[in-house]
């Protein structure tokens, strides 16, 4: 037998040279399944030849990447409607991801929407929606547009199955009230001869069974017709069993006074009732599990005022671009993030950062939309505007997390794709054995249990199990502040065992600040000379001395002269005197005499802080020291990982003295010292290969490379975007007691799916052999199935009750 061979186009970024083209292609020719690859550095294309049985587009990607070169790749969020179980999810997902050009394709049951990464060189995303209309459902891209069309989309289909479940309440309510009158312990019912009237009985059935329930039909036609078969599928042969043989019957009873017993027309039509009555239950629960980003979306203002040509004008919010001038009065939100040009005023950034204390924020400042302002008038200058808000880029994280996949799904996947086959089979063999051996003859007693069988098995509780938890657990830590960037992250963090912790700006505050003076000269004189001469520095050491002085209220003095020696310290002349400012070595070069005063600085160094030593016209006057100090939070929560059993590490550059006076502080036991800005990932791998789960939390640049290689990288949020980009969950708030909650939001996250997966398989596992024992009514188990979705939802929904 021939094997397939499928051509792709990649096109590949980061090759320099014919070493990179010559690398790429030889790592590709070595995979298993690739049949031919070359690669063009000049077009910075690989033509790949493959078998699509042994290998995926995104195995092919992947291999680029771990050469160390990228596949250029584009992303669409596809809206996807008439999807009703788990199965119809699987389907698209396993075409999509069957399309020569799809890297990967995430569909989500819960949300209504695929996440489809793509090569664009190969297929459009056209393609893509035509091919899940070519399985018969309908799609259409994601934008800002048709979210609120989607949103509309499932409020008119709520409305529409209300109205559904109500007509076909009433029309099923005279059948159920027939069956009710037929067991025993309720044969005092009246019931008028009318309703037991076969015909009367199929004239209510029949709009039940072609009306209310032709979207099942239609679905299982679409379903049979591309080879798979869903819940639509089980719902059609159950209810189409019962309601023409009921047909059957009513015919062979011509000639018998038009009364005839055994019906199963109320069968039909209070399956379809309750299916529906289910269905409503789930989409308005399912509503309520994106409320995280209808919150978030709430947040932002509305409108804006602009001054344009000279003119206030209100504007709507979308409106605002880059550069505009903007104007912010008491009380309103401020629209977009930008910088202040005037005014002074605090601002509530508690929604974004979880800073409950308002913040100071004066000309220069950098204000985050969708903040408020409490008491002053500002002036701001738009800087990020749209999608490229803070505001924007958080619901960008978490819309992406609640439409992503965990690890653990794909149990749910696999069994739910090959599940309805398998009951169906189950369900034609229990009537076979019913009607041959159960009860010999009895044709309707096996359709009962067949019916039965096929109702209570459907697998919407197992695809929902997991999408349905993975939003609420990453809606509710959103709101502390906590940002999953997808479900794998949201079920590792659990596991993490070790926690290593940047030094500066995730312990510490990051700015330095003046925390001891010492002299024996006139304290006020002293700092003013100080203040003075360290005014004209840019380094950050200097601009903490100002600072700190500048609170004491001292006024500065004239200075005349300055320089700036690297290494030592500055000179300068302030208002007539000449002042040194600087180390050991400076002083020594300027022949200071300053033995007496070494132990006192060897203390504050061992203190962690920085100590800088002053002469004034060529006598030690005395010194004034600077620390980063560490947050009011760190010592709190480094303790709450220790008590839940994580072992906490601290990595800095700084020298060992000062990152051991730190750690004691702040109550971390081990330190790695003296760590180059590249060493940091080293350090982490070294854990790793100790068989530790390392989650590596920092907020500069320098420390991407580590929170890329840990298991979990988790970016404070007051840090730099690079970190937050290369990280797998952002802290917005740069408390560290972030940290310890986004474990145990992971830990509550993943045992609700796992109660749900459980309870998912464990109803399947025993309702099947009830029905098929013939202990459970069809009606029953039609109940039964709509409230095993409705409850895997509810149990979902429980995440967004969490306290941290």
């Amino acid at each position: 037998m021939s094997e397939k061979v499928v051509e792709s186009q990649f096109q590949i970024t980061g090759m320099t040279c014919a070493a990179c083209s010559n690398r790429v292609e030889k790592g590709l020719k070595k995979m298993e399944g690739v049949k031919d690859a070359n690669v063009n550095l000049a077009l910075e294309k690989a033509m790949v030849q493959y078998d699509p049985a042994v290998m995926k587009p995104s195995d092919i990607t992947q291999k680029v990447r771990d050469l160390g070169y990228d596949v250029i790749t584009d992303k669409k969020e596809l809206v996807i409607t008439g999807m009703t179980c788990a199965a119809c999810s699987t389907r698209i997902e396993k075409g999509l991801n069957k399309m020569e050009g799809v890297v990967q394709a995430n569909v989500n049951l819960a949300l209504e929407k695929a996440a489809v990464e793509y090569n664009p060189s190969a297929i459009s995303a056209k393609d893509l929606i035509q091919k899940v209309e070519a399985l018969g459902y309908g799609a259409m891209v994601k934008t800002e547009e048709n979210e609120k069309e989607a949103v509309d989309y499932r409020e008119n289909e709520i409305k529409k199955q209300q109205r559904k479940f109500i007509i076909s309440a009433i029309l099923s309510f005279p059948l159920l009230w027939t069956m009710v009158a037929h067991f025993s312990f309720t044969s005092f019912i009246w019931v008028p001869d009318a309703f037991m009237n076969p015909w009367v009985q199929m004239a209510l059935a029949t709009p039940v069974q072609f009306i209310i329930g032709k979207k099942f039909y239609v679905g299982a036609y679409k379903a049979l017709k591309n080879e798979s078969a869903n819940m639509d599928v089980l719902v059609v042969l159950g209810t189409s069993a019962a309601y023409f043989y009921s047909v059957y019957l009513a015919i062979a009873s011509i000639g018998s006074h038009g009364h005839t017993v055994g019906l199963y027309f109320e069968t039909s039509s209070i399956l379809i009732t309750l299916i529906i009555l289910g269905k409503l239950f789930e989409a308005k629960a399912k509503g309520r599990s994106s409320e995280a980003i209808k919150k978030l979306m709430g947040l932002q203002a509305k409108t804006a005022t602009v001054i344009r040509n000279g003119k206030e004008t209100m504007i709507p919010l979308e409106d605002v671009v880059t550069g505009d001038i903007l104007l912010v009065k008491p009380g309103e939100k401020v629209p977009v993030d930008g910088e202040v040009l005037e005014g002074t005023s605090a601002l509530d950034e508690s929604m974004i950062t979880g800073e409950s204390v308002p913040v100071d924020k004066s000309v220069g400042d950098q204000v985050i939309g969708a903040t408020i302002n409490k008491n002053g008038f500002l002036k701001i200058k738009a800087i990020k505007v749209g999608r490229d808000t803070a505001l924007s880029q958080i619901i960008k994280i978490v819309e992406e997390a609640q439409g992503s996949k965990a690890p653990i799904q794909r149990l749910a996947d696999k069994i739910s794709g090959i599940f309805v086959p398998i009951v169906v089979g189950i369900a034609l063999l229990t009537f076979v054995i019913w009607y041959f051996w159960g009860d010999p003859g009895n044709f309707a007693q096996a359709l009962e249990n067949l019916i039965a069988v096929l109702v209570i098995a459907c697998p919407c509780a197992l695809g929902l199990a997991t999408p349905t938890s993975i939003m609420a657990g990453s809606g509710r830590s959103a709101e502390y502040g906590i940002l999953f960037k997808g479900g794998e992250h949201l079920e590792m963090t659990h596991k993490v065992n070790t926690v290593i912790l940047d030094k500066t700006g995730t312990i510490t505050n990051g700015t330095p600040v003046l925390t001891d003076v010492v002299t024996n000269e006139d304290e006020t004189e002293f700092l003013s000379l100080v203040g003075s001469a360290e005014k004209q520095s840019e380094h950050p050491l200097a601009q903490a001395i100002v600072e700190g002085i500048k609170e004491k209220s001292i006024p500065f003095k004239d200075v005349t002269e300055f320089e700036n020696i690297p290494g030592y310290g500055i000179k300068a002349i302030v208002d007539g005197s000449e002042v040194l400012i600087g180390t050991r070595r400076l002083m020594n070069k300027y022949n200071v005499e300053i033995d007496h005063v070494m132990e006192e600085m060897e203390d504050l160094e061992k203190q962690g802080k920085t100590a800088m030593l002053t002469a004034i016209n060529g006598t030690y006057a005395g010194l004034v020291a600077v620390a980063d100090t560490i947050k009011e939070t760190s010592q709190a929560a480094i303790k709450r990982m220790k008590e839940m059993g994580l072992e906490v590490i601290m990595i800095t550059g700084d020298n060992k003295q000062t990152a051991e006076a730190i750690a004691k502080e702040a109550g971390v036991d081990q330190v790695i010292a003296e760590v180059l800005p590249e060493g940091k990932a080293e350090e982490v791998k070294q854990l790793q290969a100790q068989g530790k789960k390392v989650a590596m939390v920092g907020d500069g640049i320098n420390d991407a490379p580590a929170l890329a290689m840990a298991d979990i990288g988790m970016a404070i949020g007051t840090g730099t975007d690079v970190a937050m980009e290369a990280a797998d969950i952002t802290l917005i708030r740069g408390d560290l007691n972030s940290i310890p909650d986004s474990i145990f939001m992971s830990h509550k996250t993943m045992q609700n799916i796992k109660q749900n997966l459980f309870w998912a398989l464990a109803y399947n596992s025993v309702g099947i052999p009830i029905a098929a024992i013939g202990f459970l009514a069809p009606w029953l188990a039609g109940a039964a199935m709509a409230f095993s979705s409705v409850s895997v939802v509810l149990n979902a929904l429980r995440l967004q009750r969490v306290k941290l």
